[in-house]
């Protein structure tokens, strides 16, 4: 009995270690830190002809809906529509929260290019409870994207690098513009990153205020966030993580370990907010 107690404690004690270094290695949210001289905004050189819409203002024409337990084109709640100007993520057709994570794709790839736009947060959360608290003011726009196409029903995000963008209580620090990785690592300072989440150096917003967000994209190479116009993050060479999830299946399927380019998809995940002013810029 003694030695059975024992074994049971020791494998309790492994679990419990094994556990702590997989939540330092992909779930512990780390803080940003610029090493080097900052990078200024590409969009500061970039010609006003150079730049293509990928929004019209009026409709959804482009952008194809892609929510969990849906099949791909179909929003039965009319998660995403146009109000105002505005692609508005809105969820009062839904009678509750029963994580409809979704996202809104632009149906052309990219590659080397800048993506300049306006989002804000609106309105109430409409997931409650302390499961959900991290969604609050949460959403993202995903860069480097899996094919929609390729998604499984049931999959919550895309294979991506996602812009994670958030808006903060008065007198907390939660910046925006941070860096999320489902299914993918990067490397930062030349080392390879394997956290989830990591917080970037722009200020924390409250309350509804447009915010401009750019993001330079330079294929397998370096990519950089910009808030209004200040860098608040950079990092490199983004490939699939083949250790675990959608990214190692991605690359038993055949996908290349390195990400050179993919698609870019707005975030559905239970608070309301509005992006306008989408526009992209091809980079040489």
């Amino acid at each position: 009995m003694r030695i059975l107690l024992k074994l049971i404690i020791v494998l309790l004690l492994l679990v419990g270690a094994v556990a702590a270094v997989f939540y330092q290695v992909y779930f512990k949210t780390g803080q940003y830190v610029h090493e080097g001289a900052l990078a200024s905004p590409p969009s500061e050189s970039i010609d006003d002809e150079n730049w293509v819409s990928i929004f019209d203002g009026n409709t959804l024409d482009g952008w194809i809906p892609k929510l969990v337990g849906s099949n791909l084109g179909e929003d039965s709640k009319n998660t995403f529509r146009v109000q105002d100007g505005s692609i508005t993520v809105a969820y009062d057709e839904y009678p509750q929260w029963s994580g409809e994570f979704g996202h809104l794709f632009y149906h052309l790839p990219f590659t080397r290019y800048v993506l300049q736009l306006e989002y804000r947060f609106v309105g109430e959360q409409i997931a409650e409870g302390a499961a959900m608290a991290w969604a609050w003011r949460n959403s993202g726009v995903m860069i480097h994207s899996q094919a929609p196409e390729s998604m499984a029903l049931t999959q919550d995000f895309p294979v991506s690098l996602e812009v994670q963008l958030l808006g903060a209580h008065p007198d907390e620090h939660r910046p925006t513009a941070n860096l999320c990785t489902p299914g993918t690592h990067v490397e930062l300072h030349g080392k390879r990153h394997t956290q989830h989440c990591m917080f970037s150096t722009s200020p924390s917003f409250v309350g509804d205020e447009w915010i401009t967000l750019e993001v330079e994209v330079r294929g397998d190479d370096v990519v950089r966030h910009f808030v209004n116009s200040e860098l608040a993050f950079e990092y490199s060479k983004p490939h699939l993580d083949t250790w675990m999830g959608p990214g190692k299946q991605l690359a038993a399927d055949g996908s290349e370990e390195e990400i050179r380019g993919g698609y870019i998809a707005l975030q559905s995940e239970s608070h309301p907010v509005q992006f306008r002013n989408i526009k992209i810029a091809p980079l040489d």
